[in-house]
């Protein structure tokens, strides 16, 4: 049994809340005491590449390639420590369950608070496993403490059993994911690694590479209030028009009623009085056209109301937050196809659906660091009713050993330029228009284990940065990537753009 709910145990009791109305990064200085407590056990792990950006409290590490490994890809890991400020995080007391019998749990005896089946029917599934629940009053903060635990107890693994093979593993802790400003000064340099996942996901099995567009709004309505005894024609109620606005958004896209890619109207906070307003909201869809569509009807209603109240009576502003990263991750698949079979090779059926919120990895993928995400096992996120299940955070932390060692198979290999007078005299064993043109300063990729013996010949795999991790079953269907050569089998042949004419001289190169 790995550290892991040890250290999500001692995580948790950290109020990390992040606010999104202070205007500093980060957003809470509270955010820096999990910090600091992170770099030091990072420090005792015997982990020396340890960054920690003191002004916006983001901590960088990691952990260098095994023996033999030294070129293989450079693969990132990244959770973040602040936790929603939807419900306190402030003396969290978890509580654990040993083996569920599947009846509601009893939360809180005094308050009588139950995590009750019949609301949170996936419980079910969960029988005979042990769970870490709160005591009704909190959120835990699974989300996504259980992220930074699962990949600190990686690291401490990987450090632990030097004879598991990997490359250089890279890890990020974020401020302020929670509020949409994660990686407003996350540093993908100093980071490290070319590919990453964030761990801040739900039930384990999921596997998400599609969120939700998303943008804030902020609207002030403005009132005028007179001595109720005389309003007749007077009075304006900013809190009546902020009523109003909320009954001109459609009533079935709420959150409350929408579920796998619908989007939403979220009114996340309203305050004020007759003489002045201001609610807070959030607008999601996974469809960009459909996602401008709202802002454009959020605007509407507010045109609609200053034309009815008068100019000025309503103000709003937008910002956005973060696109769907499905466009960002198109040439990046391997990642998935990778997690999906990390994770049918620990017992686990992969679940991929798309993430109704977002992560760190959705602004990260547009930055250039392509980054799905992961499970962590929790559930019931931002909620005095959230939850993780124990079983699965110990087999999350067995899934990012197992990624890990998949791209310990994968490294950067510089070409010399390949002379057609030699393919003149092997062209009888290329095999289609299977070859690739690149610059003298281009890195390819290859996975060592990639190689079968057909109708006696090698076959080696080559493919392209952004097709990379081919694997034998694969073989088949990415035939127009394979080349043969049955004169010289010690000569691995590089092949990535089968529309090029392999008899074009500037197409051949050698590794």
């Amino acid at each position: 049994m790995s550290s892991v709910i040890d250290r999500f145990l001692r995580y948790v009791q950290i109020d990390t809340r992040s606010d999104d109305r202070t205007g500093t990064s980060p957003s809470t200085a509270k955010q820096h005491y999990l910090a600091n407590v992170l770099v030091g056990e990072l420090k005792t792990l015997g982990i020396t590449d340890i960054t920690y950006d003191t002004e916006h409290c983001y901590v960088y590490a990691s952990i260098p390639a095994s023996a033999g490994c030294e070129n293989a890809l450079a693969l990132g890991f990244i959770a973040h420590m602040d936790t929603s400020p939807a419900v306190t995080g402030e003396n969290v007391k978890p509580k654990r369950v040993v083996n569920y019998d599947g009846k509601n749990v009893l939360l809180n005896e005094e308050k009588d608070i139950w995590l009750s089946v019949e609301e949170f029917p996936e419980l079910s599934e969960l029988v005979g496993q042990d769970l870490i629940v709160t005591d009704g009053t909190t959120l835990l903060g699974a989300d996504d403490k259980a992220g930074v635990a699962e990949i600190m107890a990686m690291a401490e693994y990987l450090l632990a059993h030097p004879e598991v093979e990997h490359g250089k593993i890279c890890i990020g802790f974020t401020p302020d994911e929670e509020i949409g400003c994660g990686t407003d000064f996350f540093d993908i340099a100093k980071f490290g690694a070319k590919y990453a996942y964030t761990v801040d996901g739900g039930a384990l099995g999921e596997l998400e590479y599609e969120n939700f567009n998303a943008a804030g709004a902020a609207v002030h309505f403005y009132g005028r209030n007179v001595h109720p005894g005389s309003a007749k024609g007077k009075m304006k109620n900013a809190l009546l028009i902020a009523q109003e606005f909320q009954s001109l958004l459609p009533v079935q896209q709420n959150p409350m009623y929408t579920e796998c890619y619908e989007g939403f109207f979220h009114l996340d906070r309203l305050s004020g009085t007759v003489e002045e307003a201001e609610a807070e909201y959030i607008i999601r869809d996974h469809d960009r056209d459909l996602f401008e569509g709202k802002k454009k009807l959020f605007f509407d209603a507010v045109r609609f109301l200053n034309e009815k109240y008068g100019s000025g009576t309503v103000v709003a502003t937008i910002k956005n937050s973060y696109y769907n990263m499905k466009d960002a991750m198109t040439n990046h698949m391997h990642l998935v196809d990778s997690a999906c079979e990390a994770m049918k090779e620990l017992g686990v059926e992969p679940k991929i659906v798309p993430i109704r919120g977002g992560t760190d990895g959705a602004r990260l993928s547009y930055m250039g660091l392509p980054c799905p995400n992961l499970c962590t096992g929790g559930a019931n996120f931002h909620s005095r009713f959230e939850y993780v299940s124990v079983d699965a955070m110990e087999k999350t932390v067995e899934l990012l050993v197992a990624l890990a060692r998949k791209y310990a198979k994968v490294e950067f290999v510089k070409k010399k330029r390949y002379t057609y007078d030699d393919f003149e005299r092997k062209k009888d064993g290329v095999g289609g228009n299977s070859v690739g043109m690149f610059g003298e300063e281009i890195y390819a990729m290859k996975h060592y284990e990639n190689i079968t013996v057909s109708n006696g010949y090698f076959e080696y795999y080559w493919i392209t940065e952004e097709e990379f991790l081919l694997f034998p079953e694969n073989a088949e269907e990415l035939s127009r990537l394979i080349i043969r050569d049955g004169e010289n089998r010690k000569k691995r042949w590089l092949c990535t753009d089968y529309n090029i004419n392999p008899y074009d001289k500037s197409s051949w190169f050698e590794v």
